[in-house]
């Protein structure tokens, strides 16, 4: 008989225990609900609840089983459905009347709460760590490339020149926003529901706090009901997990576009590319592409928790086991995109030279020809239809505004020395852009400098 049956004449039917089994995918909990039965047993006994002596042989024979699960001695029945009743059946059949007592004072709603809180604690820490990891290299690349200028975008089409530091800082600003995510995440993650019991706490003397230092909590929940029927910090996590998904999608879409043939700004590392079956040419980003189209699977997993939660009356549903297989695919998804996309920047060549050669088509140093002549006097508005016309005329001529004589320029305004050369040089154009934000030399090795620090604060 299962451990809720009491209330039953019959067995559940053995294809409702299979659609009712959550073993499958949370098995993986099995450290956290063993932890929890620990300082849940150890506050028992502490509170009189139950003999001292049930409580320590309790605890020891859950870390019995702690240890025979991770050297594979356990093999976990679908009948018992899952992580939580799976424990407290071996448990029972070790010890047991006395394994029986464990579940005193406590519900398996709390008990779940608790379990996926502690787990995705731990994977936050580590998705942490991960996305610090991909900041520093990214900030590394860009030391060297502060010298880089490559073609700025809008629309996709050429802007402004600036540099691959300048492009690539761009990056560590989102990845730093998703940290901070993370960590806010985690705040809100950090929050002990056992004792909340099924939903109205229990007439047991609990002594919550001592758990929640037990189990490195900072906090507990203030209301029970909310306490087992909140899974809003598994939507936070799965939204920072979709940002950082959409980050690395947005840049990984770049890559793919550098890697062309048309541009040749980059050539992936050949241990992060594939080649075709039938094209014996062919270097496909193929790291990159799977790492864009894995965004949309975490965003799957992000609207179908929003979808489950959406309709649920307080407190507890069934319908909230739903919580599980999602994220943990979301946090599974992410530990592999994460580092294949750190390994494959830190070994990616960049071709300064195309990018160089990039930058001088496409006339990115017109909105600067346009400011010397605003310097020298004339009203914007004039300068910018002066540019525009020499602009036409360079396309009607296949020409650069650089290429342009002093003759050709002066043909559409007498305004223009020599001085013009210099202004609209690339590495002019990217250095007189002093502004904090900018893509100058200067501010960028500040910047860089900046993210030292900050990857260091970085826990």
């Amino acid at each position: 008989m299962k451990l809720w049956g009491g209330r039953f004449t019959k067995s559940t039917d053995s294809f409702t225990d299979h659609f009712h089994s959550s073993i499958s995918f949370d098995s993986r909990m099995y450290k956290e609900d063993i932890l929890g039965s620990c300082a849940h047993a150890t506050m028992l006994g502490n509170q009189g609840i139950i003999s001292k002596e049930d409580s320590e042989k309790i605890v020891e024979a859950l870390k019995e089983i702690l240890v025979e699960i991770e050297n594979g001695q356990i093999q976990f029945d679908e009948k018992a459905e899952d992580i939580h009743m799976n424990i407290e059946t071996i448990l029972i059949s070790k010890i047991g009347d006395v394994g029986k007592r464990l579940h005193t004072g406590r519900s398996r709603n709390d008990q779940v709460a608790l379990d996926i809180r502690m787990y995705l604690k731990e994977q936050i820490t580590e998705i942490k760590s991960l996305v610090k990891e991909l900041i520093e290299v990214l900030n590394n690349i860009a030391e060297k490339n502060v010298e880089t200028v490559m073609p700025g975008y809008t629309h996709l089409q050429n802007a402004q020149p600036v540099t691959l530091a300048h492009h690539l800082l761009a990056y560590v600003e989102m990845f730093k926003r998703d940290y901070d995510r993370l960590s806010d995440t985690y705040k809100r993650t950090n929050v002990l529901p056992l004792g909340s019991g099924a939903l109205a706490t229990t007439t047991y003397p609990l002594d919550r706090n001592f758990v929640k230092e037990q189990l490195g909590f900072d906090s507990i929940t203030l209301d029970s009901m909310d306490g087992v029927s909140d899974r809003d910090f598994v939507i936070e996590l799965l939204s920072a997990l979709s940002m950082i998904m959409m980050h690395l999608s947005r840049f990984c879409e770049e890559i793919i576009i550098w890697n062309s043939q048309q541009y040749k700004f980059v050539e992936i590392d050949d241990s992060y590319s594939t080649g075709s079956s039938i094209m014996p040419q062919k270097k496909n980003p193929d790291m990159a592409e799977l790492i864009r189209g894995k965004t949309g699977r975490v965003y799957g997993h992000l609207m179908a928790m929003l979808t489950v939660m959406k309709g649920i009356p307080l407190a507890y549903n069934k319908d909230m086991q739903e919580d599980k297989e999602g994220v943990f695919d979301a946090v599974d998804t992410l530990k592999m995109c994460l580092p294949v996309f750190t390994r494959m920047m830190e070994t990616m060549t960049f071709n300064k030279e195309n990018m160089r050669q990039a930058a001088r088509k496409g006339f990115m140093n017109a909105t600067d020809a346009a400011d010397w002549l605003v310097k020298q006097g004339v009203p914007f508005r004039d300068a910018h239809a002066i540019i525009g016309q020499l602009v036409l005329y360079c396309v009607n001529n296949d020409k650069n505004l650089d290429d342009l004589t002093l003759e050709e320029y002066k043909s559409v305004s007498d305004v223009f020395t020599e001085d013009i050369y210099n202004a609209i040089d690339l590495d002019t154009c990217v250095n007189s852009r002093k502004v904090e934000g900018g893509p100058s030399k200067e501010y960028i090795t500040s910047l860089i400098n900046l993210n030292k620090e900050v990857i260091k604060e970085m826990k």
